[in-house]
């Protein structure tokens, strides 16, 4: 009976999720109808030329990368609240995001402090997040180092706060000898975006995606029995230092390259596990990780169709979206604690 309920939970999101990325993919400075979005998918006849172009080119990469951005931040939190027993920890909690905004800044505020080297490779379309990956890379090496070190969990989690301050103040460094342009550009980036994104910087970003999945489907076990703690799953014969080393591995790997091509996107990995415990009421991550992946698809898909600003030329910051919608969440999480973990 309780499979059977959840059977009609997956359905329902799933047909949501369908609708919702249609719906995206209309949504914009100039409306598509449905109905030439299916024969442009399914190679139909499309009644305007420009929205072929539109939709092949701009508005369906934009679409999948929501997806991808969406469900795995949200994995992204779901391991890291589970592994921290911490109903506030996020996808940014280990400072890898804070690594690949490092790279970032170093490479469009370095141009105006350093100029040379760092003025031809920001030109590139790839430098950005390449720049980002090699940030996060470092950052991850330094927290795989330290939890190797450490036994402790919770010590992890504030090494990589202590990162994230320790990054933050050599942007803030780098932005004051930074000239205005400079600035913006890197404001501009820090604001998130899912439209940047070619074909092949979305199938790069696809293939690395997919691997962190799959580690993700690896540690379901370990996961469920990290609920109760570090001596508890040592008693179920898991070995909690692997299994914690992966588990950091893959939210880094995903947090990376999530950051990198789109840019630091806030709140959507700290409040989508906490929406999908209340809506299936289950703590098993059998149900809870496809659960979190389908709704942050969802929550992200909303979030950027309401920063499409439809019929509008303006395109708001998708980081403001998802922080107009998680804030008020996880007040309202926070005043009912009980409900935080079923």
């Amino acid at each position: 009976m309780e499979q059977k309920n959840y059977t009609k939970h997956f359905l329902f999101l799933s047909i949501v999720l369908v609708f919702l990325f249609f719906l995206n993919i209309s949504f914009g400075s100039v409306t598509i109808p449905f109905k030439a979005i299916f024969n442009s998918i399914f190679g139909g006849n499309v009644a305007k030329e420009s929205w072929e172009t539109i939709i092949i080119t701009f508005r369906i990469p934009k679409a999948i990368t929501a997806i991808l951005v969406g469900s795995g931040l949200s994995i992204c939190g779901l391991l890291m609240q589970t592994l921290f027993r911490n109903p506030l920890a996020g996808p940014f909690v280990l400072g890898i995001s804070s690594g690949a905004s490092l790279g970032v800044a170093i490479l469009i505020l370095g141009s105006s402090v350093f100029g040379g080297f760092f003025l031809k490779a920001s030109v590139s379309n790839w430098s950005l997040p390449i720049a980002a990956s090699l940030g996060a890379f470092l950052v991850l090496s330094a927290v795989i180092i330290a939890a190797n070190k450490v036994r402790n969990t919770m010590s992890i989690l504030i090494i990589g706060l202590m990162f994230g301050s320790l990054t933050s103040a050599v942007i803030s460094v780098l932005a004051y000898f930074s000239e205005a342009a400079q600035i913006q550009q890197y404001l501009f980036w820090s604001f998130g975006s899912l439209g940047n994104l070619s074909w092949n910087e979305l199938l790069v970003f696809a293939i690395i995606y997919s691997f962190g999945i799959l580690g993700t489907i690896s540690v379901i076990k370990p996961l469920n029995c990290f609920l109760l703690g570090e001596n508890y799953a040592k008693s179920l014969g898991v070995n909690v230092k692997k299994s914690r080393n992966i588990i950091l591995l893959i939210t880094s790997v995903l947090t990376g390259v999530i950051t990198a091509f789109s840019g630091p996107i806030a709140f959507v990995g700290l409040a989508v596990p906490h929406i999908a415990r209340m809506l299936f009421s289950s703590s098993n991550h059998k149900i809870l990780l496809p659960a979190v992946a389908i709704i942050g698809a969802i929550v992200l898909l909303i979030c950027d169709a309401i920063a499409q600003l439809p019929t509008s030329e303006f395109t708001l910051p998708i980081n403001a979206i998802t922080s107009l919608f998680g804030a008020p969440v996880v007040i309202w999480l926070l005043i009912r604690k009980k409900r935080l973990f079923v």
